[in-house]
């Protein structure tokens, strides 16, 4: 037995080490299984961590910074919100919310930390059985919502793990209260609208802190799909997710049984209402810095939506009201004129014709054509329906207008109103609408005369002319009444608006030599046609381009761009960039200006813009131009004053509607619009009445005296300090001679086109004239009839001072 047991014991010692302890093996196997199964998810989970974000204070992080625009007066004009959010503390929200919510998105919210281990496998096998469900904890609903880039939203394992990180990362730095207040406050709920206050106020028009059960459980049901479970546009579906939430809430023990039975069958009672982007008192001048603003932050590494951004513009808000108030009275006034005179059997139902050209642009009209019917029935179709109808009557007949007032010294825009109402009409009337200016335009035929000698007592004789262009078109200028064959002088020529006396001076300056000068003193954004009809106002400009010409004219000659914006700060208050008025930039000489200014004059104390004087009994020094186009379309009235320049547009959008003579005249359309805006400002002691514009120089001796808003308009002191000059800008080619600036927040300047055939048909244009006497003495003095220099001597048109390569055509006098 012995032996045996000996020999057994040395086999074992000959058998292999593992083999002599199984259990070795056995465990070496399982751990290798184990390993070979965890190490990879847990090497997986370690590559994803660094891409998880950090948490930081997320009730900071989540505080709303927008951009605010003030006036230069330091009242907030607009905030620049990227979406409607009203931070509000638990202790505000309505209990009913909260049980809601956790009845129905998280039952163990304050039981885990972040995961739902039981939740979570839950959803996987109820997945594989074919019923996808959610497994998400709300700390890992707030990951998603809070870091949508970091994490992603796509259905995938890389998004399930990196949310899940940054759930732990939440849970180990808050509190379960802090967790649900974060999240009620930053969970979308459609329209833009985002955070329970918000979704309250939109959908109930109540704070959260008042929400009842029923209307708890219904934005809490939204939850699930906002777009599925919209109360607005899917009730019924919203109303049967509302009672999910509520028999969800009854076995969470947070509703009694008999009240749900008592709810359950409530309507939804939804007050929707949609939170618009407040643009303040002057919208088109909103929308037009916050697109520049945009720009500035992106070429500064800035977020208008987030860095709390302070802009400083240079708009007034006692003007500004000023302007809105003008404009809406005298535009309400003449719309019930509009609408008097398209009702009835005479008005729009005797436009039938008409009418049905307006049809036929519709989309409905393409709509309806594109169905399948023909012309005649998709037109008898829409002719029957009333609600249509009356739309399209409304839109065609609606005048509009446009308001702007600017300093001539610096350039700073005071007040601008785009058009009556921005919520009807977004279409800026100041700086997007390029309407015909009609005798608006006239100053700038009379400053080429002024450059090339004539004076304001210089007379032409009022007689009908005709040009004969190479092609064989005659254009015959008229005015009202029939022609008197009497001598003007100029400066009543201007004051009275004759286009006879301005297409006889445009033949003699030329209409290239206009468009330049045109341009020079503001009108640099539209293209003008140098035809010999430009001087009458045939192409189309902006009320922003006449306003800064007329502010030229006010300043001297000098030409100050445009300036919106005075500062751009931090939230901390530190200048960021600052901005001066843009260098004035000589375009009319002084010496012509002061002619031009004592033409202006007259037609505002005894020509076509009296009414300032005997309507309106404006003092001081004034001067100004109406303009009227064709068949009444468009009316125009600027008025300078030393100190501010105001102009109006009257009009309807669709050129083929006009104004009646009874009013549709810019005297009597725009020009009380101006009159009105500067009667408050006078009142309100905004401007020095007692202000003079420049007075006419000693040759080559004139010194501009820049005129300023005044002491009653400060710029911020903060800004002061700050200010830095633009750097000019020269966007012209050499031949144009016109040393252009930046106009801040406004498009590329463009040149001055002229059409080669234009201008060949300007410079070959006969002139035809019937015989006349030599114009009559008037106070018994011969009078001057005005003659280019050099004519005489045959040297040639003269150049024109103050307008460097600028020169007049020199053509013969008629």
């Amino acid at each position: 037995m012995a032996d045996r047991a000996e020999e057994a014991s040395a086999a074992r010692s000959r058998r292999p080490w593992i083999g002599r302890h199984p259990w070795f093996l056995a465990s070496t196997v399982l751990l290798a299984l184990v390993l070979a199964v965890a190490v990879p998810p847990v090497l997986y989970v370690l590559d994803q961590l660094p891409e998880t974000p950090l948490i930081g204070n997320l009730k900071q992080q989540q505080d709303d910074y927008p951009s605010v625009l003030l006036t230069s007066d330091g009242r907030p004009l607009a905030v620049f919100r990227q979406t409607w959010r009203e931070w509000v503390p638990l202790s505000q929200v309505s209990p009913h919310v909260v049980e809601a919510l956790l009845a129905t998105e998280d039952q163990r919210f304050y039981e885990h930390r972040g995961l739902d281990l039981r939740r979570t496998l839950g959803a996987a096998i109820s997945t594989l059985r074919g019923r996808l469900q959610g497994g998400s904890t709300l700390t890992q609903q707030l990951a998603r919502n809070l870091y949508p880039e970091a994490i992603g939203r796509a259905p995938t394992l890389e998004r399930k793990v990196r949310e899940a990180i940054t759930a732990l990362k939440i849970e180990r730095v808050y509190g379960k209260d802090d967790i649900l207040e974060i999240y009620l406050n930053t969970v979308p709920f459609l329209y833009n609208t985002y955070g329970i206050e918000m979704a309250a106020r939109t959908y109930f028009d109540k704070p959260a802190r008042e929400l009842d059960v029923l209307e708890s459980a219904t934005l809490v049901g939204m939850l699930k799909g906002t777009t599925s479970y919209n109360p607005v546009l899917h009730p019924e579906r919203a109303r049967e997710r509302r009672n999910v939430v509520m028999a969800q809430m009854v076995r969470n023990g947070g509703l009694e049984p008999a009240r749900f039975e008592q709810l359950k069958d409530r309507p939804l009672q939804v007050k929707f209402e949609r939170r618009e982007e407040q643009l303040g008192p002057a919208p088109h001048f909103t929308v037009l810095l916050r697109r520049w603003l945009i720009d500035w932050a992106d070429r500064n590494g800035y977020n208008i939506h987030a860095d709390g951004l302070v802009v400083r513009t240079t708009l007034d808000s006692r003007a500004q009201a000023m302007a809105t108030q003008a404009l809406a009275a005298q535009a309400g006034r003449l719309q019930e004129r509009v609408d008097k005179a398209w009702d009835g059997r005479k008005g729009w139902n005797a436009q039938r014709e008409r009418v049905d050209v307006f049809i036929r642009e519709t989309p409905q009209f393409q709509a309806a054509r594109a169905a399948g019917q023909d012309e005649a029935q998709a037109l008898a179709r829409l002719r029957a329906d009333a609600g249509f109808m009356k739309a399209l009557r409304a839109d065609k007949t609606r005048l509009e207008a446009g308001f702007v007032a600017l300093e001539p010294g610096t350039g700073y825009v005071r007040a601008w109103v785009g058009s009556r109402d921005f919520q009807r009409d977004q279409y800026d009337h100041v700086n997007q609408a390029r309407r015909q200016p009609g005798s608006t335009f006239k100053p700038f035929v009379y400053g080429a005369a002024f450059e090339l000698g004539a004076l304001p007592t210089d007379m032409l004789i009022d007689e009908p002319m005709e040009y004969v262009t190479p092609d064989g078109k005659i254009w015959r200028p008229t005015d009202i009444g029939e022609p008197s064959y009497e001598p003007f002088t100029l400066r009543d020529a201007l004051a009275r608006s004759k286009n006879t006396i301005t297409a006889q001076l445009m033949h003699y300056v030329g209409a290239d030599a206009v468009a330049r000068l045109a341009q020079a003193m503001g009108v640099r954004d539209s293209r003008l046609h140098a035809v010999p009809s430009l001087g009458l106002g045939t192409s189309g400009v902006t009320l922003r381009e006449m306003a800064s010409a007329y502010a030229t004219i006010a300043n001297g000659g000098d030409y100050v761009a445009p300036l919106l914006v005075l500062s751009v700060e931090d939230r901390d208050g530190r200048v960021l960039e600052s901005f001066r008025p843009a260098a004035a930039e000589p375009a009319l000489s002084p010496a012509a200006d002061a002619a031009l200014l004592e033409a202006m004059r007259a037609a505002v104390d005894r020509g076509t813009g009296a009414a300032i004087r005997t309507r309106f009994k404006l003092p001081g020094e004034l001067a100004g131009k109406t303009g009227t186009t064709q068949d009444n379309t468009d009316g125009w009235f600027i008025l300078m004053h030393p100190r501010l320049v105001a102009g109006a547009w009257v009009g309807f959008n669709d050129s083929r509607i006009t104004m009646p003579d009874s009013w549709g005249q810019g005297a009597r359309s725009a020009l009380p619009m101006v009159g009105e805006f500067m009667r408050q400002v006078v009142d309100a002691r905004l401007v020095d009445v007692k202000a003079r514009f420049p007075a006419a120089p000693q040759p080559w001796s004139w010194e501009p005296q820049p005129p300023a808003w005044g002491s009653l308009f400060p710029m911020p002191e903060q800004v002061q300090p700050e200010l830095v000059p633009l750097t000019p800008v020269n966007p012209y080619p050499a031949e144009y001679g016109v040393n252009a600036g930046p106009a801040l927040g406004f498009p590329p300047v463009q040149p001055v086109v002229v059409p080669p055939v234009a201008q060949e048909a300007v410079e070959r244009a006969t002139v035809v004239a019937p015989p006349r006497e030599p114009p009559r003495a008037v106070g018994g003095t011969a009078p001057r009839v005005w003659q280019p220099p050099g004519e005489a001597s045959g040297a040639g048109p003269a150049p024109m001072p103050g307008v460097p390569g600028l020169r007049g055509d020199g053509y013969d006098m008629p």
